[in-house]
């Protein structure tokens, strides 16, 4: 076991390191920052003099090293339009992108779970086939789209629910929270359902049909023989072998809720990282860039080791098959 969390901890070191590059890389590209913080009378001698204050005349390999030096350290630099840390920035933003996904996560892993296992076991009924075919919705729209049908529904004819914005948010400790107002927790259910409905959707017509699959085994059809509960049959022996192929496609699922909150933030114009990206392209503010890139990226490979560290306790396999490869 250490072995292996040693294994997956550096690959996914290595990743974070092409990752980082890559965006750095990429970000040359997007325009000079130095066109817009400028006005149009700037003079040639203004230009190479910003160019300097920010590091811009450096060679290449010089400014990745200091950005990854900065990284490691939490420091991201200072943001090219606002002339503040971007760390500081980001930990303003950050509370409200994480609650967004939060609260996602929760809802596509629980509701996905339960109306997977009920449709696998009612899977001829009226209701299944109902479940499952309203399911084609949050697997066929693109997020945008059911974004925007939800704010036309439930914001503009019902005027049931704020349609934009985080509502009012009080600080615990250094963390700003929209749970504890009743504004903020319904500004928070349009963009939780819109964020978390398609990972909702692929989780439940996943988990049905790795326990219709696991059903048809024979050591299910034993236990029937025996003389064993429906329940028993169904939460003891199926559902507990179907969580294993599970997992790593729901861990996969969590990671992306994070990198698509940047199309949530911007329908319901959430006041996030997702957000904050957006309107740094505009303005070319390559450290808050590179600074929410490399944030993505570490949640995402995060996740995904926690994930590989869970299937390797859980799947007896991998441990069968190690033991016997070593001897």
């Amino acid at each position: 076991m250490l072995a292996f969390t040693i294994k997956r901890t550096f690959q996914s070191f290595i990743v974070l390191l092409v990752v980082g590059l890559v965006a750095f890389s990429m970000f040359r590209f997007v325009g000079d920052p130095v066109d817009n913080m400028l006005g149009q009378e700037r003079t040639g001698a203004d230009i190479e003099r910003l160019r300097g204050v920010l590091g811009l005349d450096q060679p290449f390999p010089v400014q990745y090293f200091k950005f990854l030096k900065g990284a490691v350290q939490g420091n991201f630099g200072v943001s090219y339009r606002q002339g503040r840390p971007v760390s500081e920035i980001i930990s303003e933003r950050l509370p409200a992108t994480l609650e967004l996904a939060a609260v996602s996560a929760i809802l596509a892993v629980g509701i996905g779970f339960a109306l997977g296992v009920f449709v696998a076991i009612r899977r001829d009924g009226w209701v299944a086939h109902t479940i499952m075919t309203v399911s084609l919705v949050g697997v066929s729209l693109p997020t945008f789209l059911i974004g925007i049908l939800l704010i036309y529904l439930f914001s503009v004819e019902l005027n049931w629910l704020p349609s934009f914005g985080r509502g009012e948010v009080v600080m615990v400790g250094e963390w700003r929270t929209g749970f504890l107002t009743k504004s903020g927790l319904q500004a928070l259910i349009l963009p939780s359902i819109t964020l978390g409905l398609y990972q909702m959707t692929l989780i439940m017509r996943l988990v049905r049909s790795e326990m219709l699959e696991v059903l048809r085994q024979d050591y299910i059809r034993f236990a029937r023989a025996r003389g064993l509960r429906d329940r028993s049959v169904y939460f003891r022996h199926a559902l507990k072998n179907t969580l294993i192929p599970v997992i790593t496609v729901t861990g996969l699922q969590l990671g992306s809720i994070i990198a698509f909150a940047i199309i949530t933030e911007t329908v319901f114009q959430w006041p996030g990282v997702g957000l904050l990206f957006i309107n740094s392209i505009q303005f070319v503010d390559i450290p808050v860039m590179a600074a929410y890139l490399m944030l993505v990226s570490v949640m995402f490979v995060a996740i995904n080791l926690i994930v590989d560290l869970l299937y390797f306790a859980i799947d007896p396999r991998l441990h069968v098959g190690r033991s016997g490869g070593t001897g």
